[in-house]
């Protein structure tokens, strides 16, 4: 029996959808079978990104990194603690999550690179300590 040739329309359609990042963490979202038909409308990554979304104080995190960036030379790095140090206080050991997701989110928007020792790394798949740097 002879192969069927594929069609256009047997396309994978994982390979159609685009890159999306996570409105709440910032992450590469990964497409799944069910999102394909709606694709377009997807914007988290999970059902606690979900829950999560962005509030108020992600928002204060995003504005003190570009506060403290702009604060330094432009080929100067800060750490994310940094900005929970800022806005936490003696707390500030509970922001580190929410101060990585504030930096994920800005590296999707274009306004932030995310570096481990000197290099710019895919902030989805970052372990370990990070710096953070004004595009160049």
């Amino acid at each position: 029996m002879a192969h069927r040739q594929p069609t256009p329309s047997d396309a994978d359609p994982a390979a159609a959808r685009v890159d999306k990042t996570c409105a709440s963490c910032g992450r590469r979202i990964e497409g799944r079978a069910k999102w394909a038909k709606n694709w377009d409308s997807v914007k988290y990554c999970s059902a606690a990104c979900r829950s999560h979304g962005v509030n108020a104080t992600d928002l204060k995190l995003e504005a003190t990194i570009v506060t403290l960036l702009q604060a330094r030379a432009h080929d100067s790095t800060i750490c994310p603690s940094d900005a929970a140090r800022a806005i936490g206080g003696e707390e500030w050991r509970d922001l580190m999550e929410p101060a990585r997701r504030a930096a994920r989110r800005m590296v999707a928007r274009g306004e932030l690179q995310i570096t481990q020792g000197g290099v710019v790394v895919d902030p989805s798949t970052a372990k370990g300590a990070i710096r953070l740097r004004t595009p160049r």
